[in-house]
């Protein structure tokens, strides 16, 4: 007998159907697994006895084959364990399925027969429901992430003598249900505030501009000036997510496997911190099995990067594309991978090795030569790529013991949300979500310039010798301000503001 259950696998961030047929026929006993299985694949047929005989079932001895389509593509992970174990009960006729057309399995199997926590079922659930599978059975770890695939009739089985029982009629499952507007409403808070801040009010200024916009940021200053301080506190003033955001951010940690626990969605913008030792790999994603790397993990967040010129050269370079693109594609023999990476880069970083290079109240110790050499760990090409270079100097005593309260987070994020809603209505259907993300027909159509304000822009664009890139990246940023003052047209003091986020290269590198 011959029966078909369906199931999912990955490539890159998307799911895709597998179907895997199984074969129960008379002849030599055999087990074979045929569709390009990797060896966790392979491994399954122990797993599945130990799991079958602890509910009472058997492996037929027969000859067994078991297709997994579409054939040509690599089938990896211990996921397909599920589908295979139900495939061989129906085809050995020990239980009988009703429509199987209409469910899909997925989940590891422990010896025991429990059904273990696998990754990456949000995307094989998603892909699941567009080919118009209703029913999905899923680890119950992974229930209530799979949950939130709305009209998707989604099960966590515990074991697989759960299941059996539910397909049989014994006993009922119930299906998980997930409370999208309360998940929502109850999302966690930064613990981390602005009003801790004392001074750097210009560059308070800067980070709520690139949080408003999703603009990148470098930060410049001797030690100790507050410019990590700063960088932990961005997620407090960041906007809130919108649910298709969410989604996005969940399929990546989904298939990452950093998906917290009992954490059904992502309801927070990702904030990756890397160690400057990380690898480009480990930055950019892929290995033997692609995974997504760091750049990917803070897609629709943030990406800060400690110490900028302390990172390995080839893993700042690799970042050079998909600041440019939002996408990292990773091509292996069996395929190209593509992982989203619409995030802000934030980096700080000392002008010199000493730290006080430009610092009015230390003298540096440093030569031009080690100056020079430090400034050229981050290229020229890099450089250009990050919207907003500010200047973060020494605090000053005075601010430091001042006992007026500093702004909160919470009062910037109202003005963030603000002005990133009138972004989500003005490219509403265009896939972008912020200013950052624009196009050069989108510049042209929403970042015209009346006269005064062309005026300067050209001026700037000769006087400091800015390249069309860093022209389109000051237009992006006085559009974000503009929106801060919830103005339509782009005057000449939104230009002003904007060309000042982009001196400090003139300054250090020049």
């Amino acid at each position: 007998m011959i029966t078909k259950i369906n199931s999912g696998g990955l490539q890159g961030i998307d799911g895709y159907i597998i179907s895997v047929e199984t074969n129960v026929s008379g002849g030599f006993p055999a087990w074979e697994i045929v569709g390009l299985p990797d060896t966790a694949v392979r491994e399954s047929k122990e797993r599945i006895r130990s799991a079958l005989s602890s509910f009472g079932y058997v492996i037929p001895g027969k000859r067994i084959v078991i297709n997994l389509a579409p054939a040509d593509v690599k089938k990896e992970g211990a996921a397909l364990d599920l589908p295979i174990a139900v495939g061989l009960l129906t085809a050995s006729e020990q239980i009988y399925l009703q429509k199987p057309q209409e469910c899909a399995f997925v989940g590891e199997l422990s010896l025991d027969g429990s059904v273990r926590r696998v990754t990456g079922v949000l995307p094989m659930v998603i892909k699941a429901y567009q080919s118009g599978i209703r029913k999905v059975f899923v680890p119950y770890e992974n229930a209530e992430e799979a949950a939130v695939v709305k009209g998707m009739e989604v099960y966590g089985v515990k074991n697989l003598g759960d299941l059996i029982e539910h397909i049989i009629g014994v006993r009922s499952m119930v299906p998980v249900k997930v409370d999208i507007d309360k998940l929502f409403s109850g999302s966690s808070k930064w613990s981390l505030d602005f009003s801790e801040v004392r001074g750097q009010e210009s560059a308070k200024r800067a980070l709520e501009v690139a949080a408003a916009g999703g603009h990148n940021l470098l930060l410049i200053g001797p030690p100790g000036s507050g410019k990590t301080m700063l960088a932990q506190r961005l997620p407090s003033i960041l906007p809130d997510l919108t649910f298709d955001e969410a989604l996005e951010a969940t399929k990546v940690h989904s298939i990452a496997g950093r998906l917290p626990r009992n954490v059904p969605m992502i309801l927070s913008r990702p904030f990756r911190s890397p160690h400057h030792t990380i690898s480009a790999v480990g930055l950019s994603g892929g290995g033997t099995n692609p995974k997504p790397g760091e750049i990917s993990l803070s897609h629709n967040g943030v990406l800060f990067l400690d110490e900028l010129p302390e990172f390995r050269k080839d893993a700042l370079e690799v970042l050079r594309q998909p600041l440019e693109d939002g996408v990292v594609s990773i091509t292996r023999v069996n395929g190209t991978y593509s992982y989203p990476c619409n995030m802000m880069l934030v980096a700080s970083m000392n002008p010199c090795p000493c730290g006080f290079y430009g610092d009015k109240n230390h003298d540096c110790t440093c030569t031009p030569k080690k100056i020079s050499s430090y400034l050229g760990k981050v290229s020229g090409p890099l450089l250009d790529r990050i919207d907003l270079h500010i200047e973060v100097p020494a605090v000053e005593y005075k601010a430091l013991e001042s006992h007026t309260p500093a702004e909160s987070s919470v009062k910037i994020k109202e003005r963030v949300n603000k002005a990133r809603k009138i972004q989500t209505m003005r490219y509403k259907g265009t896939g972008i979500y912020s200013n950052s993300q624009l196009t050069p027909a989108l510049i042209d159509k929403y970042c015209r310039l009346g006269e005064d304000a062309n005026e300067l822009m050209k001026s700037a664009f000769e006087n400091l010798g800015l390249s069309a890139r860093a022209h389109n990246r000051v237009l992006k940023v006085a559009r974000t301000i503009a929106d801060l003052e919830g103005q339509d047209e782009i005057k000449s003091e939104h230009i002003a503001e904007a060309i000042m986020y982009r001196s400090l290269d003139r300054k250090f590198w020049a």
